[in-house]
Parts: structure tokens; C-alpha cells; sequence
């Protein structure tokens, strides 16, 4: 079956009960009967996966549908991001009710949620989500992986005063990013830079020049744990505790900084910058550190919500503007 041959594309395995009790589920999806369109005389027919029991010869008056067929129409779908599929879903009826085929959900929650594992989801699925893998990706918090992260932040620094009659001041505007992986690793950068300069390098292959750390992160219900180390003559471990949280159901585009620790580390505690910092520090206290030339700092300021940037609209972003036309800016 098409659930089949999309499972084997993200190499995802599991019990064979699990299996057959979805293979179960997705017939009944293929073959449930919709008798309120039959009072406009109109029959609408999701799209079903090439090889499916459902698939019957039959000719769709819509012009794409005729030139576009199905079974093409349901590996285009497959492929798509969870997004994309929302935005499909609107085109029409058909798309709408091909869209809610548990396979499409099934796999962007597994890929979604890939450190908790298929049992595990599996588990979640049935006890809290009433075995709907579209109600567990809209309702469930998770970490987006399809752009950036960004808190905003200003200060203001007294200037230099060139006449005795005044005092001027400056508005400082700094932010921090964070881009997160699926693998439970994340990149991390504090700059003045516009997000449209910063998505260029926000990848594993960016130089120390550029400013740009990795780290760890664990999801535990909507919050989220997470390191990262900077490396030197005095290794500095950051800590950060974020909770979750979206705007709208499933949006996951918000989050807010609970608490922001720096402390010292032993050299013979870390091996380099690519291991588990996470796992070093997990335990500590917020005034804990292990290096007494680096006293721990938990930092009051600078906390303000991250926001989440989509890649696609980096260049559009209104975090791309001065600070004089910024005034209006609240993360909500």
C-alpha cells in the first residue's frame, strides 16, 4: 500500500501490530461514505494511493485532476510539509479530504518528534490524541526545524556628551538566534545583524569567525532544556530554559525565555565543541559553577520571547528594519 512505500521513504520501522492496525485505519479512512454531498449532486472523491482496494476507475470533471493522475497527485502530497499541506488543503474538497489521510501526519509526527521514538509516539498517540496523528501535530508542542528563532533586544547607552546642554543617549539593538534540529542539536548566535544577513550562516558549516555555536536541547512537554559551550582559554557553558508555546493552534511560533545561566566548566569535562553539554551540566544548580575564574551569572536582562521566522520569509521580515521603525514591535 501507499502507507507502505511512503514509511520505507523515511526509513521509519515498527512492530507489526502497530502496522496492521493502521492498515486497518487507512481503509476505513478510503472507504467512508460522505451521503451530505449527495444533496448538492456532487461526489467528491479523495485522492487514494496508487495499489489502494479504493482506487476504481473514475473520470474527474476538474481539469487538473484529468491531466494530473492521482496517484501522481498523492506522492506530490507525501512530499510536501505539514505547511504546505494546510495551504493545499484549501484549493478544494478533494484535496481537503486527500489531505486528512492519517499517512501524511503520521510521518511528519514521527520525523517531528524522532528523540522520543516510535513506540513512545505510538503511545502518546493513543493515550492523549485518540489515535489521530493530525490532532497530535496540531495540539502536541514541538520545536519547528524550518527557520530561525529570534528574540529581539534593546538597551539604551549613554553617549558621549559633545555640548554641555545635552546628554545623549543611544538605543542598542542586539538579538539572538536559534536554529533547531530534528537530531536534538541546535545552533546558537548573539549579534546585531538582521536576520536576512544571519540565515546564511546559520548552518553546522559556519566558521568561529562568524559567530555561530552548537549545542543540545531536550523537549519535555512545552519546555525545552538547552546548552551550548563556548570554548577558549576559560570554557563557558550557556544555559537556557525556554517554554513553547504558538499564537494559534499547532503554531509553535513563540517562546519564551525562562531563565538564562552562564558558568564555568573544567577543561576535563569537555572533550571538545560537538559533545553532549547538555548531559555535562544537567543536574547543576543555577548558581553552580566548576571553574572558580568563571563565576555563574543569571542574567535579568535581554529575556525577550523568541519568535519564529520562517526561512522563506527572512527577507521580508519586519526584524529586518532600523530601530527607529521599530517602536511598534511586541512579540506577543
Amino acid at each position: 500500500m501507499g502507507s507502505n512505500r511512503l514509511l520505507a521513504d523515511f526509513a521509519l520501522t515498527g512492530p507489526a501490530e502497530l502496522e496492521s492496525a493502521l492498515r486497518v485505519k487507512n481503509l476505513q479512512y478510503f472507504v467512508t461514505q460522505r451521503p451530505w454531498l449527495d444533496l448538492y449532486g456532487i461526489n467528491v472523491r479523495p485522492v487514494a494511493p496508487y495499489g489502494s482496494i479504493s482506487r476504481k476507475p473514475y473520470v474527474d470533471p476538474a481539469l487538473i485532476h484529468r491531466r494530473l493522475p492521482d496517484e501522481l497527485l498523492f506522492e506530490v502530497f507525501a512530499r510536501m510539509t505539514p505547511y504546505n499541506l494546510g495551504r493545499a488543503s484549501c484549493v478544494c474538497r478533494k484535496w481537503r479530504y486527500t489531505i486528512r489521510n492519517p499517512v501524511f501526519w503520521r510521518n511528519a509526527c514521527l520525523k517531528a518528534w524522532q528523540l522520543s521514538g516510535m513506540v513512545e509516539n505510538y503511545k502518546i498517540l493513543q493515550s492523549k490524541y485518540d489515535g489521530s496523528w493530525r490532532k497530535m501535530w496540531l495540539l502536541r508542542p514541538r520545536i519547528r526545524t524550518d527557520g530561525l528563532y529570534v528574540s529581539r533586544n534593546t538597551y539604551i547607552r549613554a553617549g558621549v556628551a559633545e555640548w554641555k546642554i545635552t546628554n545623549p543617549v543611544h538605543i542598542v539593538c542586539y538579538f539572538r538566534y536559534m536554529r533547531f534540529f530534528p537530531s536534538g542539536r541546535f545552533l546558537y548566535k548573539n549579534s546585531s545583524q538582521k536576520i536576512k544577513d544571519v540565515a546564511k550562516c546559520m548552518n553546522f558549516r559556519a566558521s568561529k569567525a562568524e559567530g555561530v555555536f552548537s549545542g543540545h536541547y531536550t523537549l519535555s512537554d512545552d519546555k525545552v532544556e538547552a546548552a551550548v559551550l563556548y570554548p577558549g582559554m576559560r570554557p563557558t557553558v550557556l544555559r537556557i530554559r525556554l517554554r513553547l508555546r504558538g499564537t494559534t493552534a499547532g503554531a509553535n511560533n513563540r517562546m519564551d525565555l525562562l531563565s538564562l545561566v552562564t558558568s564555568g566548566v573544567n577543561d576535563d569535562e569537555v572533550n571538545g565543541p560537538d559533545e553532549d553539554i547538555l548531559g555535562v551540566v544537567e543536574g547543576w544548580q543555577d548558581d553552580e559553577t566548576h571553574n572558580p575564574d568563571v563565576p555563574a551569572v543569571s542574567h535579568k536582562r535581554g529575556l525577550t520571547p523568541f519568535v519564529f521566522v520562517p526561512f522563506e520569509e527572512v527577507e521580508t521580515s519586519v526584524l529586518n528594519l532600523p530601530v527607529e521603525k521599530m517602536d511598534y514591535f511586541v512579540p506577543g
